[in-house]
């Protein structure tokens, strides 16, 4: 790789770009930033939050409980069509990357802003890295797909955090030297808080017995904003009849249901969003999960709480394999198989190969001892 250098900054002073654009990517980011800030205190650190999605509980307390400073830069982008939310990070973050002239963007995931800040950091020849790379639905229709594959065509850095990632990357005719296989980094933020998590009651203060009830968190508009929620409510509710259902239900989601009139059973318990802690309590301490996001497949499985998934496919095939996720297409009606299912619960063994709190380290050490990074980095 050919050191890039910036004629109006020392070669000693590393300036590295964080891009975040929704929640879940604060929890990918924040053990990178952790580890980075930690071997490099004297290095520039720039947080760029691009407010793609916005979330009241994006606040103080969520960056106190991952242990992340607040961003230095606030896009406030908003949501929009993918062209124009796209249209507009790029927009708004090519500024905001010639001012702060990083040698390194790092960017997280499948949204959007990975999409923008990466075309945007190639364009201006700053290398970038990405997390969670070589993950493949091989879903086209889906827009996360098609931002990972551009994000991984023109990534300096492929941080990989499971195996089937490698193989996925080769058959797009990526070079081995390009990817790292470092652990998932999203699982480095749960460690770092199980004993928070572990002692807190969230369940208990919901009125729920720990161990006893179905947690469901959906945000996919296929689910939440047409006609499939009121199925995906009838079939909570007849789950309901024997085990407590907890849904924390995003305002969007409950804006739909009162326009719908659905008026779930008592047995289903709508509540406000929770917290990045109260949420990992919640999981810790379900019966089983319905969800349809990524990042809960992968903190069930490390959980080792079974997780029941609407979607036709996943770009986390490595939480089928060991057996904690079971994948129920796009059809509520598939709900039904959820507590027979409980009747015969699967044995599972271990966490995926380094999902082990240390991911991130490996994320520093690679950048310490490749490239021009190699002389920045004291560790």
């Amino acid at each position: 790789m050919s050191p890039v250098t910036h004629s109006h900054h020392s070669a000693h002073a590393t300036r590295i770009a964080y891009v975040v654009g929704a929640r879940p990517n604060f929890v990918k980011m924040a053990p990178v930033i952790s580890e980075l800030r930690r071997r490099m205190p004297d290095g520039r650190h720039a947080l760029i939050h691009t407010g793609q999605h916005y979330d009241r509980l994006m606040s103080d307390v969520f960056l106190e409980e991952l242990g992340v400073p607040a961003p230095d830069h606030m896009l406030g982008v908003g949501s929009a069509s993918h062209a124009v939310q796209t249209a507009r990070v790029m927009e708004h973050i090519e500024p905001v990357l010639e001012e702060e002239r990083p040698d390194l963007v790092i960017v997280p995931g499948d949204v959007n802003s990975t999409l923008a800040a990466t075309l945007v950091a190639v364009k201006l020849g700053i290398p970038v890295a990405h997390l969670e790379s070589g993950l493949r639905s091989f879903d086209r229709t889906m827009p996360e797909e098609i931002n990972r594959i551009v994000a991984d065509e023109f990534s300096e850095y492929l941080f990989l955090h499971s195996d089937e990632a490698i193989e996925n990357l080769r058959a797009e005719g990526i070079a081995d030297e390009r990817m790292h296989f470092v652990g998932n980094t999203m699982i480095d933020s749960l460690v770092a808080v199980e004993e928070r998590f572990r002692s807190a009651n969230a369940a208990r203060n919901l009125g729920v017995e720990p161990g006893n009830y179905l947690l469901v968190t959906l945000h996919r508009p296929a689910l939440v904003d047409g006609p499939l929620l009121a199925d995906v409510i009838a079939r909570l509710d007849d789950v309901s009849r024997e085990l407590p259902v907890l849904f924390p239900v995003h305002p969007r989601t409950r804006k739909m249901m009162e326009s719908m009139n659905l008026k779930p059973v008592p047995a289903v318990w709508l509540t406000e969003p929770v917290s990045y802690l109260e949420f990992l309590s919640l999981e810790a301490n379900a019966r089983a999960v319905l969800t349809d996001s990524g990042g809960v497949q992968e903190e069930t499985t490390y959980l080792n709480v079974p997780c029941f998934t609407l979607r036709e496919n996943t770009e986390r095939p490595v939480t089928v394999r060991a057996g904690t996720n079971t994948l129920l297409g796009l059809s509520p009606e598939r709900i039904d198989d959820i507590l027979p299912a409980l009747a015969h619960p699967k044995t599972v063994t271990e966490p995926p190969p380094l999902w082990d709190g240390r991911a991130a380290e490996r994320v520093a050490d690679i950048l310490q001892t490749t490239g021009h990074y190699a002389s920045l980095i004291v560790g």
